[in-house]
């Protein structure tokens, strides 16, 4: 069942504005609405349609169709109206910014979930994805029933569904926290993205805690440029509205980070800084790389314990920092924080070791050059040998990243090997070409181009020796690749291990 299909028995229209300004309502204002759908593909039988603009469609442009499925109340921006009659003993509201009602009205329709839940948001470049799950592992250890919202899954408890985004759209987010709650979920870790703080998809929500990573050129096709990207983050920190009700919000937030300092600054609620500075609150000393693991001793507000996790990197040690700082500030005991720390088993995708008796090969999910410099440097740490990258560029996303990553993979590499990532409506070579321009041509020497992924993996891995070290970046966990005319299952892991199994079978034939 997805956060659609929650039952509910259904409310007066014009109750889903009391949040919305600059509305007006038409026709039965008092339809009962049964629920809330932005796409007419979903519309049906007493459903509310919210007509969206997005990137390449316009839901203004399906309203007939919704209608025809059985729509009974409609919404839309006011410079689409003329012409619009409400849908037969129903009623249509028209709103300045039909995206922007979305958010208040999902909330009102839910009855305000995070108002009944303890909400983490976790927020910056890098980091998100395994932020939030030490969080969720936290939760665990002292004994809430916990869920995760985020790139690589929704869980419900133990109930996992596939993540179509990083963070939902405002509907299925406000339906997915309800559906938390109707499971017994107390406390939520929830990756907030840059998309979903511009696009109002997080409008409605109380965070109890929030929690800055880092930033770094990342999203430039879609932010016009650094500060708007920097603005869109700091939202978490200071909207009122997604401050909690009768409660102080807690911040922790990465001190070593340039932006962390400002956000720190101006972030409402109380703050718990983090990271390997000295005048961070929550920081790690004696830190201790391997490549099977981290140890290090963790300082906090309350006290120091050491800490030896499965966890690689030290990009790692500041993921557990923001978790250990945002769950202390939650009134979570030190102690049940960083023992969960040390039970967490490696996040899939993110700097994860594929099983090899001959060789190390980690997929990583870098796909951004201050994530491929991360990745790359800890590398460099955890070998004797060379370190072989394996990466590529996503198609129709930023450009300008390609050349940058590219300098950096022929810079902190002694091969590289640059391939497709999901070249999407472009072509594969073409957005090669364009990483290959950041290569200066003598260090060209130590780069190899091959365009089928599965190749690319096959030549890397067999051009390492016992001592290499084999970073396979860019896809992390995902299991597809996008092509103009396709998607196809594609898991770096699955192509990795069976080059493997194929090289180990030979030397034991």
């Amino acid at each position: 069942m997805s956060s659609h299909d929650v039952p509910h028995a259904g409310k007066p229209f014009e109750s889903l504005f009391a949040e919305v300004d600059g509305v007006r309502v038409s026709g039965n204002r008092r339809v009962p609405v049964a629920c809330i759908v932005y796409d007419s593909r979903r519309a049906r039988p007493g459903c509310a349609f919210i007509a969206v603009r997005g990137h390449r469609m316009d839901g203004h442009d399906f309203l007939a169709e919704a209608v025809e499925k059985g729509a009974v109340a409609l919404v839309v921006d006011a410079d689409r109206e003329r012409g619009l009659s409400p849908p037969p003993h129903g009623a249509i509201a028209v709103v300045p910014d039909s995206r922007a009602a979305m958010g208040a009205m999902a909330r009102a329709f839910y009855d305000d979930p995070s108002r009944r839940l303890t909400l983490a948001g976790v927020t910056g470049t890098n980091g998100k994805s395994t932020t939030a799950l030490v969080m969720d592992s936290i939760f665990r250890a002292a004994g809430y029933r916990s869920g995760v919202i985020g790139t690589l899954e929704y869980r419900i408890a133990e109930r996992r569904r596939k993540a179509p985004h990083t963070t939902p759209e405002a509907v299925d987010l406000q339906g997915l926290l309800a559906e938390m709650i109707e499971h017994s979920v107390t406390h939520v870790a929830m990756e907030v993205s840059s998309h979903a703080l511009s696009l109002h998809r997080v409008d409605g929500c109380r965070f109890s805690a929030a929690v800055f990573t880092n930033l770094t050129p990342e999203h430039l096709d879609f932010h016009d440029n650094m500060d708007e990207y920097f603005t869109a983050k700091r939202q978490l920190f200071e909207d009122e509205q997604h401050l909690p009700e009768g409660a102080e919000r807690i911040n922790a937030v990465n001190i070593d980070d340039e932006a962390g300092k400002l956000i720190a600054d101006t972030a409402r609620g109380r703050t718990i800084t983090y990271g390997l500075s000295s005048e961070a609150q929550c920081r790690a000393e004696h830190i201790d790389l391997r490549a099977d693991g981290t140890s290090f001793l963790a300082v906090h507000p309350t006290g120091s314990m050491p800490i030896t996790m499965h966890l690689i990197g030290e990009f790692n040690v500041y993921n557990a920092l923001g978790a250990l700082a945002g769950c202390i500030g939650l009134g979570i005991p030190a102690d049940v924080a960083c023992s969960a720390i040390q039970q967490i088993p490696p996040v899939r995708g993110r700097f994860e070791r594929v099983p090899s008796q001959t060789h190390s090969v980690l997929i990583d999910y870098a796909h951004s050059p201050d994530g491929l410099r991360r990745a790359l440097e800890t590398a460099r740490k955890l070998t004797s040998g060379r370190v072989i990258v394996v990466f590529g560029c996503g198609g129709d996303r930023d450009r300008t990243k390609r050349p940058v990553m590219g300098e950096l993979a022929s810079r902190l590499a002694d091969v590289c090997v640059v391939t497709s990532d999901n070249p999407r409506a472009e072509r594969p070579e073409a957005i090669i070409g364009e990483i290959l321009a950041g290569i200066p041509k003598e260090t060209r020497g130590g780069c190899r181009v091959e365009p089928d992924r599965a190749e690319a993996i096959r030549l890397a891995i067999e051009e390492a020796t016992p001592q290499d070290l084999v970073l396979i970046a860019g896809k992390g966990h995902e299991d597809y690749q996008i092509f103009a005319d396709r998607t196809i299952h594609f898991d770096d892991r699955e192509v990795a291990a069976g080059v493997l199994q194929e090289i180990e079978g030979g030397a034991n034939a």
